[in-house]
């Protein structure tokens, strides 16, 4: 079974039933008994390949945007965050798609390097994610100093924490090759148990963030709808904040599955009597491809949504003329026919 260990917004593998860590030497089987083993390490490589394509697709598919939205434009920590959630999506996705091909050979310590990468990136990410939605919801609450160090606040906490819990994670895994009837495969073990609730934990303070951060959101925008519509002033204004809240839906009804998924497959105790029933490698394979998904396709999408409405209405001469403008941190400036 490829069990999913809930760390730090990023997904690790290991293999269950778990072969022993304490010799370091690389284990070579070719046991019938393993053959489930192999089944579902080989149904995950294909999920695996499956989120590689799909990032990489996004990007072809945005990259003239990209070029004319953000290589083009002034340079701001927007633009910083934007490209080095993108790439970094592209090496996560590669990183991951190489530890699962079965038929390179990886050495312990290969594996744990990989493994390591991997998952500091995923919180790197993350981090990164969290600084882009502050962004938003600070501009959307016309640059509040109370909601700013609310944010700041919480930002603080759960990134310390997952901090941490990604040190002890370094700390105690543990890389093992296997050559199960002449497949390669990497298993990461872990030395203390208690790395699988922390991890959990972690996950919680992730949904918990995205629930208060989405009703930050909407309670703001309906503010806003409802002022708009009684001044009978919409327009620019409206469609901006139509167009965050689409992308703000979008990101947390992602990240929202991705979380039953994980918890789901490692608190039920269903999945941990069978690993290797087909409902296990299906939520496994779904965890994987929106993982990628939520952070590395919806993700970038934040910021590159914001910059299209903007050129769109720079585009529109007539609607821009006259307005004041809305600044938002990534040096995108909106106009609109009141000030926020």
């Amino acid at each position: 079974m490829v069990v999913y260990m809930p760390s730090p917004h990023v997904y690790q593998v290991h293999l269950s039933p778990a072969p022993p860590f304490s010799t370091n030497m690389t284990i070579v089987s070719n046991d019938p008994t393993w053959w489930p083993t192999i089944s579902s390490y080989l149904v995950s490589s294909y999920s695996l390949v499956a989120s590689f394509v799909v990032v990489t697709y996004d990007w072809a598919l945005t990259l003239g945007q990209e070029v004319e939205l953000v290589w083009r434009q002034r340079w701001s920590l927007m633009t910083v965050l934007y490209l080095s959630v993108r790439y970094l999506g592209i090496l996560y996705a590669a990183l991951y798609m190489l530890s699962s091909v079965t038929a390179i050979s990886l050495t312990d310590t290969q594996c744990l390097v990989i493994y390591n990468v991997r998952n500091w990136t995923g919180v790197l990410v993350f981090t990164m994610l969290f600084v882009i939605m502050v962004t938003r919801l600070h501009a959307m609450y016309q640059r509040s100093r109370r909601i700013l160090t609310f944010l700041i606040v919480i930002f603080l906490a759960v990134n310390i924490f997952s901090g941490v819990v990604t040190v002890m994670t370094t700390m105690y895994a543990s890389g093992e090759e296997l050559i199960l009837s002449g497949t390669h495969q990497c298993s990461i073990g872990y030395v203390k148990n208690d790395v699988l609730l922390l991890g959990s934990i972690t996950w919680i303070l992730g949904i918990v963030w995205e629930f208060l951060s989405l009703c930050l959101a909407l309670w703001i925008a309906v503010k806003h709808f409802r002022e708009l519509r009684q001044h009978s002033t919409g327009g620019i204004m409206e469609d901006c904040f139509t167009v965050l809240m689409k992308t703000h839906v979008l990101y947390f009804a992602s990240f929202g599955a991705v979380s039953c998924f994980s918890l789901i497959i490692n608190l039920s105790p269903t999945f941990s009597a069978d690993g290797f029933s087909p409902e296990a490698e299906i939520f496994s394979c779904f965890l994987q491809i929106f993982t990628v998904v939520q952070m590395f396709v919806l993700g970038p999408r934040l910021v590159l949504s914001v910059r299209e409405f903007h050129a769109k209405l720079v585009a529109d001469s007539d609607a821009a003329t006259g307005m004041t403008s809305i600044a938002f941190q990534e040096r995108v400036h909106i106009s609109t026919g009141s000030g926020v």
